[in-house]
């Protein structure tokens, strides 16, 4: 007897959109115990900016300073906006939401809740 061949996953899948686009741990632990893991894009959130010297952040004296006071979706969307090369000096911070969110959003994971946007 032969056995069945496992169907790969189709690319619009779930568990292909996880592997692909690298949602969080918590995103798929919270799919699997069918929970909602649901981000509140309306969200009061700031877009901040490390004072940086050659593109490298100044983390001595104060800290980042606001650049966007809006939504998380006005933050997120400003962030993308910028330069690739600069994205590690902004962050964003805005009220948990857990799993997906937490209290300050480094460039990594804003470009993967960017990413999410359309499936969140």
């Amino acid at each position: 007897m032969k056995k069945a061949k496992r169907k790969s996953p189709s690319p619009r899948s779930a568990s292909a959109i996880d592997k692909n686009i690298g949602v969080p741990y918590a995103r798929a632990k919270a799919r699997s115990r069918n929970e909602s893991a649901h981000v509140n894009f309306d969200a009061v959130a700031v877009l901040r900016k490390w004072p940086s010297l050659h593109n490298e952040r100044r983390t001595e004296g104060t800290g980042p300073y606001l650049i966007v006071d809006g939504t998380l979706d006005e933050c997120i969307r400003e962030f993308m906006a910028k330069p690739t090369s600069v994205r590690h000096l902004y962050e964003i911070h805005t009220a948990p939401q857990p799993p997906l969110v937490g209290a300050i959003l480094s460039g990594e994971h804003i470009v993967e809740l960017s990413r999410l946007r359309e499936f969140l």
